[in-house]
């Protein structure tokens, strides 16, 4: 195996068909290598960052990574894993979060060999014969062979039409950029598929499809999702980050160093033997995972620091020696949901779970209420969760 296949190979999930991949290589010349994204959220997750660092290491090989942020299909909707059709999002919306997420990707790209489309480009400006062309590349039966579309129709759940049509449109992303190889998770592997179908019937020579698996989340049981507030952001403060990784089961230490640590297979084996073989206690494993993560995308001394602040913290019981610091705002009462938002980059739902859970203090005390007296928030320091503080002003 040449030295270049075995790192493409290396945490991935499926290569189909992995023939047409070595043959693709032994051509010797740049490929164009696709990754399409959906803006459905503010931020670039470590989840999202596995499918990321593969793209990258095609960059680094020489070939071009094609990223394509999905401002059509967004306001589509991937129904992948989906049990209802999922609301729609409006344009604004999308091009919100497309704007929020387009740095982020450079902290783990490359600006050389890369390429940034918005797929409305080619799919705004479809006419109807366009789009019956494109629809004729797949059959009724070929969408009901897919595993949750198949799921609903049994249970009698409603599947729209305008649901069918996202694998299609993803599909023709392919051929707009004449993709050699499309990149995706684990549970993209049909849409994946789907683009080679399209490719097929508009004379092109299909893509391989590459899958990474999915990277689960903190909580350790579902994957690493923005709405269910079990993530890391590549943007999150270094502080944050460590704390955040060191909060992970135990029993996700091996896939989150390959996946989101992406250390060297065999050191990693070396970790999980001292582990099993107990000269390496969990707990330093951890650290050493924690300190992999925030050097990654804040370099190694970020990650000291942060290990430094993380002992003072928990260790010792004490707090941060540099809290930032926020402005409150003028309403009276605050809506703390609101404030925790905006201080601390979380979503609205991660919030509420926060206050719901009594995370939420100020001064020992519990704040447990959505609206909270400004004169309780006022030159106080608020502490979300274990590892977020900010000390708020007038």
């Amino acid at each position: 195996m040449s030295r270049d296949l075995e790192l493409i190979l290396r945490y991935a999930d499926q290569v189909v068909p992995r023939a047409d991949l070595e043959a693709k290589l032994a051509e010797g010349r740049p490929l164009r290598v696709k990754l399409g994204v959906d803006p459905t959220a503010p931020a670039v997750t470590l989840g999202w960052a596995v499918v990321l660092r593969k793209l990258r290491q095609f960059q680094d090989l020489g070939h071009t990574a094609v990223l394509i942020i999905g401002d059509f299909t967004a306001r589509v909707g991937d129904p992948s894993e989906k049990s209802a059709t999922r609301k729609r999002l409006s344009a604004d919306e999308v091009d919100r979060y497309a704007n929020a997420v387009l740095g982020q990707f450079r902290h783990v790209l490359s600006d050389e060999n890369l390429e940034i489309r918005r797929n409305s480009e080619w799919l705004e400006t479809m006419d109807m014969e366009g789009m019956l062309e494109l629809t004729s590349s797949a059959t009724v039966a070929q969408m009901l062979e897919r595993a949750d579309f198949a799921k609903r129709y049994e249970a009698g759940s409603p599947i729209s039409v305008m649901e069918f049509l996202y694998p299609l449109l993803q599909g023709y992303d392919s051929v707009a950029v004449e993709a050699d190889i499309e990149l995706g998770g684990s549970d993209q592997l049909w849409n994946l598929m789907m683009g080679r179908t399209v490719q097929e019937r508009f004379g092109q020579t299909p893509q391989v499809a590459l899958t990474v698996p999915l990277l689960v989340g903190t909580d350790g049981v579902q994957k690493m999702s923005q709405s269910l507030g079990n993530y890391i952001g590549v943007e999150d403060d270094p502080r944050e980050m460590y704390g955040k990784t060191m909060s992970i089961p135990d029993e996700l230490m091996g896939q989150w160093f390959r996946l989101a640590a992406d250390l060297d297979p065999h050191e990693v084996e070396s970790i999980e033997s001292a582990i099993a073989s107990g000269d390496l206690h969990p707990a330093e494993a951890k650290r050493r995972l924690a300190r992999e993560v925030v050097a990654l995308y804040h370099g190694p001394e970020a990650a000291e620091d942060a290990e430094r602040e993380f002992d003072e913290v928990f260790r010792k019981g004490g707090t941060p020696d540099e809290i930032p610091t926020a402005t409150l705002p003028d309403d009276d009462p605050v809506s703390l949901p609101g404030l925790l938002r905006d201080v601390f980059g979380i979503s609205g739902a991660e919030a509420r779970r926060l206050i719901d859970q009594g995370a939420v203090s100020v001064a020992g005390e519990d704040l447990r209420e959505y609206e909270v007296p400004r004169a309780t928030l006022a030159g106080v320091t608020l502490r979300a969760g274990k590892r977020r503080f900010v000390r708020l002003s007038e």
